[in-house]
Formats: structure tokens, C-alpha cells, sequence
């Protein structure tokens, strides 16, 4: 038991040390700028992404935004959360359209979109890219493996530099603390 816990402890080590600090520093003058703004946050996740994708709205919608009743609020929607619309589409059009239809409704200039995929191919994720790149809307991709299609397409990305999808969800959630603690300031 113990050799898996220190396995699994220096897996995640390596891929922190491994991430792209200039990356992480990009990403978070695009949250600042996109408070600054006023914009929409858009992001969205399949699975452990998507619970990652409804903590990062948890923690910048409160916790980064709360109290501050003289500076701009973070203004963080997940597509992922509504499980009616989610399952609409799904059943009715096509799983793949669950996240691009719901950013055709809501979608504006100066918006930003995070995508958040481990492996970086999930169909569902690429459309709504493709379609926020299409219109001008800054996307940015948080992966894990080598990136996949997901960190090609979008205009900024983080890659977590691991293939074991469980340290890369480690990762996306570090940054989402790491990067709400930064906006506290």
C-alpha cells in the first residue's frame, strides 16, 4: 500500500513541476482581464471535469468575488451544472451539442471559454472550441495526456504533463486554487 501512495505522490510531483509557468500566468491575466470586463466565464467539463468546472465557479464566484463590494465580480457560468439542459440536448439532438448549443444562447464579445479535458478529445468539448473560436470568444484548454486536439484548438492552454488522468484532474483543480488565491489579492 505504501509504494502505490508514494507512487501516486510522485506522479503528481512531476507533472507540478512540469507545468508551464508562464501558461499559468497567461491564464490568470485573462481571468483578471475577463473580471475587469465584466465578461462571461464559461466552462465546461465531462465527469471529474465537470465537478472541476462547478468548483472553479463555486470558488470564483464566492470566494474571489465575495466582499468586494467596491471592485468587479468574477462572473463563472458551468454549462456542465444543469443536468436538465444537459440531458435535453443529449437525448434530443446529439451529446456532442450539450456544450455548443448552450454557448449559441448565451455566447458575447469579450466572453471567455475554459474547456477542461484530460484527454483532450472529447467530442463534445472540441464543438463548443470550435464554435467559440469561430466567434471570437478566447478559449483556453485544460488538459492532461499531450494535450490532445483540445490544446491544438484553443488559443491558450494549460497542459497538466501527465498521461494518468487522475493526476491531471489533480492538477486542474490545483490551478483553480492556485489561480482564485491569486485573484484574492
Amino acid at each position: 500500500m505504501l509504494e502505490q501512495i508514494e507512487s501516486y505522490i510522485s506522479r503528481l510531483k512531476t507533472a507540478l513541476d512540469k507545468l508551464d509557468r508562464k501558461e499559468i500566468e497567461q491564464f490568470a491575466q485573462i481571468l483578471s482581464d475577463a473580471r475587469e470586463k465584466e465578461a462571461n466565464i464559461f466552462i465546461i467539463g465531462n465527469g471529474g471535469s465537470a465537478s472541476t468546472a462547478s468548483h472553479f465557479c463555486c470558488d470564483f464566484n464566492k470566494v474571489a468575488s465575495y466582499g468586494y463590494d467596491n471592485k468587479k465580480r468574477f462572473k463563472f457560468i458551468c454549462l456542465s451544472d444543469n443536468i436538465a439542459t444537459v440531458m435535453s440536448y443529449s437525448n434530443d439532438v446529439c451529446y456532442d451539442d450539450i456544450f455548443v448549443e448552450q454557448l449559441k444562447n448565451f455566447v458575447q464579445p469579450n466572453d471567455i471559454l475554459i474547456a477542461i479535458s484530460s484527454s483532450g478529445n472529447s467530442p463534445n468539448i472540441i464543438k463548443a472550441v470550435e464554435y467559440a473560436n469561430k466567434n471570437n470568444i478566447a478559449t483556453i484548454g485544460l488538459t492532461g495526456c499531450d494535450g490532445g486536439k483540445l490544446k491544438e484548438i484553443s488559443k491558450y492552454s494549460v497542459n497538466a504533463n501527465s498521461f494518468d488522468k487522475q493526476v491531471s484532474e489533480d492538477i486542474h483543480l490545483i490551478l483553480c486554487h492556485m489561480l482564485m488565491q491569486y485573484s484574492c489579492q
